[in-house]
């Protein structure tokens, strides 16, 4: 397995990560999920940069605890609407190409 490099920006930071081609998508998921965390606790609580970062990750893990303990964080039901997230996105660029 090659590695190669993936940028992307979160809380208007770039960064540049490595990962494998294998698993590229997982992580893009991985990225916009976290985006998502990010703009979701952002709205509801006006904080922003390294506050929002420590309460994201917190929520984060209390939601993976309560997921290890059996509470009722639906992975399956997450990993479903990610799935119709990236359907729609590959949907709309598809469109987008035949534009051009």
């Amino acid at each position: 397995m090659s590695a190669e490099h993936l940028d992307m920006t979160l809380l208007g930071k770039e960064y540049r990560i490595s990962c494998t081609p294998e698993n590229r998508d997982e992580l893009l998921a991985t990225v916009a999920f976290l985006d998502d965390k990010f703009r979701e606790l952002g709205a509801k609580t006006n904080s922003s940069g390294e506050k929002l970062a420590v309460m994201t990750a917190l929520n984060i893990a209390h939601e993976f605890l309560q997921y290890q303990r059996g509470n009722g964080f639906d992975m399956p039901g997450m990993k479903r609407r990610i799935g119709l997230m990236k359907a729609r996105l590959d949907g709309v660029l598809a469109q987008q190409d035949k534009l051009f």
